[in-house]
């Protein structure tokens, strides 16, 4: 259940990074929107990852939210604001994702 917890924490990082990107091109209450958005997405992260570290280790905790954040930061950049997506990123960010899975395994 704590590995659910973290996932969600990864995915609410990923949202509040969204709403940077989307606060950087409006201005006005939409820009305003999307800070709250920010907010929102930062405080359930911040609280579903405090949830997770009390029963999984810190260290393992903290570097599958990190990733799960870049992993899906560096998807929207591409798939949304039109990032570039050339071999050596997917073959970095594959190798994340590796590594992502390789911490679920060898963690308690």
């Amino acid at each position: 259940m704590n590995w659910i917890i973290l996932i969600l924490a990864g995915l609410f990082e990923v949202g509040f990074a969204f709403c940077l990107g989307k606060m950087k091109v409006t201005s006005g209450n939409t820009s305003t929107l999307w800070f709250v958005g920010f907010l929102f997405s930062l405080t359930l992260s911040m609280v579903l990852l405090y949830k997770a570290t009390q029963t999984l280790p810190i260290g393992t905790a903290y570097a599958v939210w990190t990733g799960i954040g870049a992993v899906g930061t560096v998807l929207l950049g591409i798939f949304i604001f039109k990032e570039p997506a050339h071999f050596w990123r997917i073959f970095f960010l594959s190798t994340l994702i590796i590594s992502l899975i390789g911490l679920k395994f060898v963690s308690e």
